[in-house]
């Protein structure tokens, strides 16, 4: 169902989506059942002229059936959704399958920090690419993130990737996604971080391998030296932001 409302993004979303329809499907023919009884109940002994009202105790075997028997289905039900849910929490929490780039992301009042690799493709190398509130991944490549805060607790959540992970001081936690589909989506925090944490907002960029490649080409700090001096406004303006991630971080 949330298919309809947000695509899916990432090789793991339509899992989780399987287990939210799973639980909405199981919990809403409970609950219908549930009140379809309770005023079947209520019309079939309702008061009536000249009928006296019987006293029931419910310790028959008979009368206890109506208990027992839903309750043995509804904790089947539970033993379902347990299942499922550790399957899907293996495969996106616990799995960590081997990554073709990594990215470092740090959180802060109140945004967020991405650091790329560079041409070299690898993280922590002197041409990896920092950006503010901008992520740029490549469809179909698997990302190992590093995520991380300097100041409070923020969660990091794309909703196309269905993916949702705090973020905590003095901590640096490891997840991953797979992008599938391109596109410019947004990026949020989830955790209430302070004054400014409604518009702590981020976009993220899923693009194909040829966009992708030009993107880091293009922003990659070796491509400073050989830019033309007419666009000088605009080195000044990106080393600015590099330096300014350097010092908040």
């Amino acid at each position: 169902m949330l298919e309809y409302l947000v695509p899916r993004a990432s090789s793991y979303a339509a899992d989780i989506d399987f287990l939210f329809d799973l639980i909405t499907y199981l919990v809403g023919f409970w609950f219908i059942l549930t009140l379809g009884y309770f005023f079947y109940l209520i019309f079939r002994y309702r008061a009536k002229d000249g009928q006296k009202a019987e006293y029931i105790t419910g310790e028959t075997h008979k009368q206890k059936m109506a208990i027992e028997i839903p309750h043995y289905l509804i904790l089947v039900c539970d033993a379902a959704i347990i299942v499922f849910t550790f399957i899907v929490w293996t495969d996106v929490k616990i799995t960590q399958p081997e990554p073709d780039e990594e990215i470092r992301i740090v959180a802060q009042q109140w945004a967020w920090s991405f650091y790329h690799a560079g041409p070299d493709g690898l993280l922590g190398t002197d041409d990896d690419i920092a950006r503010v509130d901008e992520l740029h991944v490549e469809v179909g490549k698997t990302y190992r993130f590093h995520l991380e805060s300097t100041d409070v607790m923020h969660s990091f959540s794309v909703p196309v990737f269905r993916l949702k992970q705090d973020a905590v001081p003095g901590r640096v936690i490891q997840g991953w996604f797979k992008p599938i589909k391109t596109g410019e989506w947004d990026i949020q925090c989830a955790e209430m971080c302070g004054v400014a944490h409604g518009i702590m907002a981020a976009r993220i960029f899923i693009e194909d391998a040829e966009t992708h490649t030009a993107w880091v080409a293009a922003n990659a700090p070796t491509m400073v030296a050989n830019t033309p001096i007419q666009d000088g406004s605009m080195i000044a303006s990106n080393l600015s932001i590099d330096l300014q991630l350097k010092e908040d971080i």
